[in-house]
């Protein structure tokens, strides 16, 4: 098995990506947080690259200083599975010896739809933001409905924000979520973003109107994340 590659950040447009797992873990607190992140990098540093199916896998820590958010890319749901059965158990209950009674949140699977990146967007981030999305059913079509309305209210207004480097928006495998993970220069770039008066983002413009009352949109969610951990195969 190929070796551990540590990464500034992950290639979320890379080819051959079939499935992304996404999956959030409640640590209890910074000092707890600061630990996991650690217990992680041991317990895959000091192992060989478990699957070759899987790509890539990166760890954020949350700005409420007690949550990690963890992104993984695979070939295909097959190879994800395969893992689970042969290689996820030994570095979780590393993990887990190194820092008892995290809390497992959930976890959901995604394909990356569309991707935007600003011009000079090779920067690199020192926050991601998540928002998350849920519809009231599952629905593939009104999932790549909303992004679509997203990208139309985007080009609707003024030059973008400063800070914003990229937006990737996956939607969920069973039809009934939309995850975009933005890259942003800074946390503070983002909340200056959404505080802006004028036509920014999520404004009053009738583009982001069409964006905020969706058909079906039951919650939303958005968090700040600062990128901590990227892994993959060292070829």
């Amino acid at each position: 098995m190929p070796s551990v590659q540590f990464n500034s950040r992950p290639d979320l447009t890379r080819p051959g990506v079939g499935v992304v797992k996404v999956s959030t873990w409640d640590v209890g607190g910074p000092e707890r947080q600061r630990r996991t992140v650690e217990a992680v990098r041991e317990a895959w540093g000091s192992r060989a690259w478990p699957h070759p199916g899987l790509l890539s896998y990166t760890v954020h820590t949350g700005e409420d200083g007690r949550t990690l958010l963890h992104y993984s890319q695979w070939s295909a749901e097959e190879a994800y599975q395969d893992f689970v059965r042969s290689g996820r158990d030994a570095r979780n209950a590393e993990i887990d010896a190194a820092v008892p009674g995290i809390e497992r949140l959930g976890l959901h699977s995604f394909e990356l739809y569309r991707s935007g990146r600003l011009e000079g967007g090779t920067r690199e981030p020192g926050c991601v933001v998540i928002v998350d999305i849920e519809l009231d059913g599952p629905d593939p079509d009104r999932q790549r409905e909303w992004v679509d309305a997203v990208f139309e209210a985007l080009a609707s207004g003024p030059a973008p924000a400063p800070g914003r480097i990229s937006a990737h928006f996956h939607v969920g495998t069973d039809g009934t979520r939309v995850l975009n993970y933005a890259e942003w220069e800074s946390a503070q770039a983002h909340v200056d973003a959404l505080t802006a008066s004028g036509d920014g983002v999520g404004s009053t413009t009738p583009q982001w109107h069409r964006v905020q009352n969706h058909p079906g949109l039951k919650r939303s969610t958005v968090h700040r994340y600062t990128p901590a951990i990227s892994l993959s195969s060292g070829l």
